[in-house]
């Protein structure tokens, strides 16, 4: 039988796969525990994610549900997507501290303020999605008319809000990508300033594909952070590169 050798981290084959069961096993519970969390803080939960439709709505501020299992699918959704979200902090921790090992010495210095970086940045693009979606919503509803009572059903506005966050989440990890590629030597800051217009382009078009309600508010809100990211990314780029 061939024997595998060691990798530059000194661990075989058998220890990496070892060490991907532990992260994922330490994951899985951190998610389970936040996750029973959110199930017994769910009325909580449930008023704040309903924040931005109260004040879209303050006169029908009610959800409506048809199907009598329409409320246990919806606390089971808040306590996966609960754990999900507020775990994301270990997630993110453990994803580094599994390829840290594999780095050069002069990567791994890295690895903190990058796990840093990414934690706040999407945390900031998650409270941004909050606070624009109660104008997301009036803005949909002006489309309807006035003829229109809104009544949501909960699981629908829970989706389309998630997705929402998760969305601008992922996207304003965008300037910790960027740098990534800089300090790898994939691109350059001089590369990317060369390239700002078609960036910006680029940009608007996929705010206008990927917000998932569609108004020009949350495009606006979503491409104008991005741009500022892409200059903000090539001025660290040229910091790591003194």
């Amino acid at each position: 039988m061939p024997k595998f050798r060691k990798a530059e981290t000194g661990m075989t084959l058998a220890e990496h796969l070892k060490e991907i069961r532990h992260r994922f096993f330490v994951c899985a519970i951190v998610i389970f525990l936040v996750g029973v969390a959110a199930w017994i803080f769910y009325p909580h939960i449930l008023s704040f994610l309903a924040g931005p439709y109260c004040n879209a709505s303050p006169k029908h501020c009610t959800f409506l549900v048809t199907n009598p299992l329409d409320g246990l699918t919806l606390r089971f959704k808040i306590s996966i997507y609960g754990g999900l979200f507020f775990s994301s902090p270990v997630i993110f921790w453990q994803a580094w501290r599994f390829i840290t090992p594999g780095m050069k010495a002069s990567e791994r210095k890295y690895a903190v303020p990058f796990v840093s970086a990414s934690i706040v940045f999407f945390a900031a693009g998650v409270v941004t999605a909050y606070f624009i979606f109660g104008q997301a919503i009036q803005w949909l509803q002006s489309i309807g008319g006035k003829e229109l009572v809104s009544h949501y059903n909960p699981n629908q506005y829970l989706g389309l809000f998630l997705l929402t966050m998760l969305i601008f989440g992922i996207t304003f990890l965008f300037p910790v990508v960027l740098v990534a590629l800089e300090l790898a030597g994939l691109v350059t800051p001089k590369q990317l300033l060369h390239a700002w217009r078609y960036a910006i382009i680029i940009i608007t078009i996929a705010a206008a594909v990927f917000t998932p309600s569609g108004d020009p508010v949350s495009m606006l809100v979503l491409a104008a952070p991005l741009i500022a990211f892409y200059f903000m990314a090539i001025g660290v780029g040229k910091l790591f590169k003194k």
